[in-house]
């Protein structure tokens, strides 16, 4: 079962950096879940809700590569940072009204 080894992005309601500077593996699907003919029930392979965590990508690399499987590396998007400053709301020639 091929895996995916990432590092997750910053959560899009806070401007800080938690939980965001560990890497995970993660089982990825080998085939879409089917449903028990008995129970009605979803059912399919347990190892896709096993999330590891790890410091570094190398550490993820090396259990993947001792463990004997396969994965991918997901490479991290750069960040963007959006100066803003609280005088531009008030500056002269502004397009756009003031309003509180």
């Amino acid at each position: 079962m091929p895996a995916r080894i990432y590092k997750p992005s910053r959560n899009a309601m806070q401007s800080g950096k938690g939980k965001s500077k560990e890497w995970f593996l993660e089982f990825e699907r080998d085939a879409a879940p089917t449903a028990d003919p008995l129970m009605g029930w979803t059912s399919g392979d347990t190892s896709t809700q096993v999330k590891l965590q790890f410091e570094t990508q190398a550490e993820a690399e090396d259990y993947a590569k001792r463990n004997g499987i396969a994965y991918t590396v997901t490479p991290v998007s750069p960040v963007r940072l959006n100066k803003k400053s609280y005088s531009d709301n008030f500056k002269f020639g502004r397009t756009t009204l003031w309003t509180h």
